[in-house]
């Protein structure tokens, strides 16, 4: 049997989805013990019912204030404030929504009136107003601030859509991100997760990749066994520091990605890389392609093209070939090869082998193996298809080549190619410490993969997650495209605003025009394909206002700076104004959840674990400064 109501006062007055409430007493009560139960009383941001017949209309307390009934012309000579009988409180709500039927939903059809009753909201009416179907698979996620009910989160409702979290650094956003999956790796559905789905975490500050076990389930970080779990350790300043990122081979041999990652000049070095990896691609469809023959070819036209070539193009070719290929009794002879003021080329050793210009015919098989050409092609070839040269090095000898068979007739001007090979030199340093070039590369990903970047270098901080993002996204919609979904992808990125920072869009950073217009793609679309992206951020003013504007399901921390409180205002319509109030003054861990999950911003406090926690927190200088070593 339902418990009578604790009556509070009565609506004096109604202003669209406002209302005033003048009440019975005086009483300031923080919360009322009624018939066994504690209920929170009318203080800012707690719920109160309104009684219009069976309907229950459920309200939340925006402001309050106190009006002397003896004052009335606010004399300060007469002031009888605070005198017996002279004070009235009366308090403002906003209408949230209805209970009907034991169900709570948001409409605009029933609305407060003059004369209808206030009273305490019950635990049950709480219950329903926090509450999901009880047929909806759910977790935990910590207790409501004020009434401390237990917030459950739809699964469904949650899991499947873009999420935001964000908060300053110390309000507990990484223990929240780590929640929420923790608690879905708990649930009941943990094997046909890991059978169905994948989960990407790009970590920028090593947070994640924490070896701790839970010694009774003999889970780790995220509560997922080690067997279904892969931490990628990206270290540009060791070699073989960890296991390398697959990436599957079109991405990295992509044109335009190799041009941002070399930071290419429009006018003539994206020109040359584009022609370049054309070739290099086509030529790759060949299991028989022959390197050694492919590339002497540009030396036997350079010996036969007398003046027309660029007279330094010999020693370039001669200078690229001694890189791969080390055979120095060969190149005893072909340190030999000279020019002539005739415009010929010959070879200097016991006998001279002449070239003459104007036609490869000339070059007999007989003076191809004098000349050691025969020889330095197998070489070169030898090299090119070694099992151990990697797809990154093959990639950096074609391009070694093209650049002499360019520059060699003019095509293309040497000193506008040299510095983008001073940046691909370096850059490939870095990939080859980093990266694994794999035909097919998501097979090699597990359940939940944690990419760790926190001792990576800038260019490939900027570089992998632009990368891994579009190859998962592509991946995830070639297989599910015009199908029903059976399978999803989930990609996380803690500390979103490094990557995804709108401030120089469409001011030169073609870093950032990339990698917006990939990102922004994702959002757009990638719930169709069953792809969820999950961003976590302390400045959420940095990152692109359509990237937040199409999230679904917010998790808000204590955040103070007036820029990112803004956005949040422009951004998110599931956010009302007194709730956006109480952001600043939200303690640690505290948070605001709001969006499709939930049908009204709910105040959570989130359960803090006490083992499996990422590695964020504060760091006590007295303990460790206590520290004998």
């Amino acid at each position: 049997m339902e418990s009578p109501k604790k009556n509070l006062g009565v609506i004096t007055a109604v202003d669209g989805d406002l209302s005033q409430v003048g009440m019975y007493s005086m009483s300031n009560d923080a919360e009322f013990i009624w018939y066994g139960e504690v209920l929170t009383g009318p203080k800012i941001g707690a719920y109160l019912t309104i009684t219009q017949n069976d309907i229950k209309i459920i309200a939340t307390v925006s402001n309050e204030k106190v009006i002397d009934q003896q004052n009335s012309i606010k004399s300060t000579e007469f002031d009888n404030r605070y005198s017996k009988n002279s004070i009235n409180r009366i308090i403002s709500l906003k209408t949230k929504g209805v209970v009907e039927s034991g169900k709570f939903h948001v409409t605009s059809q029933y609305v407060p009136m003059i004369g209808n009753e206030v009273s305490l909201t019950s635990i049950d009416e709480l219950k329903i107003i926090y509450g999901v179907e009880s047929n909806e698979p759910t977790i935990r996620i910590g207790k409501s601030i004020l009434e401390g009910q237990t917030i459950q989160l739809s699964i469904n409702k949650f899991f499947a859509s873009h999420i935001s979290i964000f908060g300053n650094t110390g309000s507990g956003k990484s223990n929240t991100l780590h929640k929420i999956y923790l608690e879905l790796f708990r649930s009941n559905f943990y094997e046909q997760i890991v059978q169905k789905s994948q989960f990407f975490v790009i970590d920028f500050n090593g947070e994640y990749s924490s070896s701790e076990i839970d010694k009774v389930t003999g889970k780790g970080i995220f509560g997922i066994n080690e067997e279904d779990k892969e931490i990628f350790e990206i270290n540009t300043r060791k070699l073989n520091a960890g296991r390398k990122l697959p990436v599957k081979r079109k991405y990295i041999f992509d044109a335009d990605i190799l041009s941002i990652l070399f930071d290419a000049r429009p006018a003539t070095q994206v020109p040359f890389l584009r022609s370049s990896m054309e070739e290099f691609n086509e030529k790759l469809e060949y299991s028989n392609f022959d390197f050694g023959n492919y590339v002497t070819g540009t030396l036997k036209r350079i010996l036969t093209s007398g003046f027309s070539v660029n007279q330094d193009s010999l020693q370039d070719w001669i200078d690229t070939a001694k890189k791969y290929y080390k055979d120095k009794e060969v190149y005893s002879e072909i340190d030999k090869i000279e020019q002539r003021n005739n415009g010929s080329f010959a070879i200097l050793g016991s006998d001279q082998i002449w070239f003459n210009s104007g036609s490869n015919e000339g070059i007999t098989q007989e003076k191809l193996e004098k000349s050691k050409i025969i020889l330095i092609a197998k070489g070169l070839n030898a090299y090119f298809n070694n099992v151990e040269t990697t797809p990154i090095q093959k990639l950096k000898i074609f391009l070694d080549f093209q650049k002499v068979h360019c520059t060699a007739w003019g095509k293309v001007n040497r000193e506008h190619l040299n510095p983008l090979f001073n940046r691909i030199n370096t850059s490939f340093k870095s990939l080859e410490k980093v990266i694994e070039v794999k035909d097919d590369a998501i097979k090699d990903y597990k359940t939940m993969n944690i990419i760790s970047l926190v001792h990576a270098n800038q260019e490939i901080t900027r570089l992998i997650p632009m990368l891994l993002s579009k190859m998962i996204y592509d991946e995830q919609k070639t297989l599910v495209s015009g199908e029903k979904v059976y399978q999803t992808k989930h990609l996380i990125i803690d500390e979103a605003h490094n990557i995804l920072n709108s401030e120089y869009r469409n001011n030169g950073d073609d870093w950032q025009d990339y990698r917006l217009s990939i990102f922004e793609e994702i959002i757009k679309e990638g719930r169709k394909f069953g792809f969820y992206l999950t961003l976590s951020s302390q400045r959420p003013a940095d990152i692109s206002a359509t990237i937040l504007s199409q999230t679904h399901n917010y998790l808000i921390h204590r955040l103070v700076n007036e820029k990112d409180l803004r956005m949040l205002e422009n951004t998110m319509p599931t956010l009302d104004k007194s709730s956006h109030q109480m952001i600043p003054s939200l303690g640690q861990g505290e948070a605001i959840i709001t969006g499709n999950a939930m049908q009204v911003p709910v105040f959570v406090k989130i359960d803090k674990e006490k083992l499996l926690h990422p590695t964020s927190d504060d760091i006590k200088l007295t303990d460790l400064w206590s520290i004998v070593k």
